[in-house]
């Protein structure tokens, strides 16, 4: 299948770097570095083994790519209102359009901008930064879950799915509505309170008070994930969240390189989005709800 890449950062660079070192043919879309990449290739550093691809297919516009079976979305969500003019070149009747991106009802908005599209989630657990042209660092995991929400063709996803693991990624299918709210028991606590905090997340694991909020924190997204009818979620899963953490290479999440970079922060769909969904259902966030009020001040000061 032919793959395009809109979004060649830490997220869309690996992927589709592994996807194009595997043999697939992949076109990626990229601003800031377009000629960077297209004379000097791509790096990627990775805990899995590093590579480099001397010959990448970029492009600095849309209109210039050619159409694709598949296209990965690694945008930043804050960015979403660019894909009515990124997406439609690339677009043939049966393209499918994987959104790996953070937050809940990300999809929802996405099928109104394009209800015939056929969509699937992407949730990657992965800790991935590109803070320098034409080099992703891969520091460690990589593993990526895909959710159906609108394509038709179970063989296509499955095709998807397939290329991913032949490219040595790890891959699987989940539920919709579990993927993403598993995503986001670890994505709100540790996003926010690395910002809020200003740290990294091994210490806010290491101090036993911040431990503690970011164990409540997990349970007030497991609570209304729940509450809302979402299996799979449980005090089990929050104990492998931060057991998983524990283990990693200290880390800045996506949330703490934007604020650091001074770039907008995804609060609407990581916070805002989610928070509104649980209240509206009957169920409160009420430690998230704070969280999401002293990023939107940082925000604030910020512009």
């Amino acid at each position: 299948m032919k793959y395009g890449i809109v979004g060649t950062g830490a997220i869309g660079g690996f992927y589709g770097s592994k996807l194009a070192y595997s043999g697939q043919e992949v076109h990626f879309l990229s601003h800031s570095d377009y000629l960077f990449v297209k004379e000097r290739g791509m790096q990627v550093d990775s805990c899995d083994g590093s590579f480099h691809l001397d010959h990448v297919n970029v492009y600095q516009h849309a209109a210039d790519m050619p159409k694709c079976d598949v296209v990965i979305v690694g945008l930043k969500t804050t960015n979403n209102h660019l894909l009515a003019d990124l997406l439609p070149p690339l677009l043939q009747e049966h393209t499918v359009v994987v959104l790996i991106q953070n937050g809940i009802g990300v999809e929802a908005d996405v099928q109104k901008m394009f209800p015939h599209v056929q969509l699937v989630a992407g949730l990657a657990f992965i800790c991935s930064a590109k803070t320098e042209p034409g080099r992703v660092n891969h520091q460690c995991y990589g593993s990526i879950n895909f959710a159906n929400y609108s394509c038709q063709d179970e063989s296509v996803f499955t095709a998807i799915l397939n290329d991913f693991i032949n490219a040595g990624i790890q891959a699987g299918s989940v539920p919709y509505d579990e993927a993403r709210w598993k995503k986001a028991v670890w994505n709100m606590p540790f996003n926010g309170m690395t910002v809020a905090l200003n740290t990294q997340t091994d210490l806010l694991l290491k101090n036993p008070a911040t431990r503690q909020l970011i164990r409540d924190l997990m349970g007030e997204v497991v609570g209304a994930a729940r509450h809302l009818g979402v299996t799979g979620l449980d005090e089990a899963f929050i104990d492998k969240m931060i057991e998983m953490t524990d283990d990693m290479t200290p880390y800045s999440p996506s949330m703490k390189l934007d604020y650091d970079f001074h770039r907008p922060m995804e609060i609407y769909y990581i916070y805002s989005r989610p928070i509104q969904i649980a209240r509206e259902a009957g169920f409160p966030m009420p430690k998230l709800e704070m969280l999401e009020a002293e990023l939107k001040f940082l925000q604030a000061a910020e512009q």
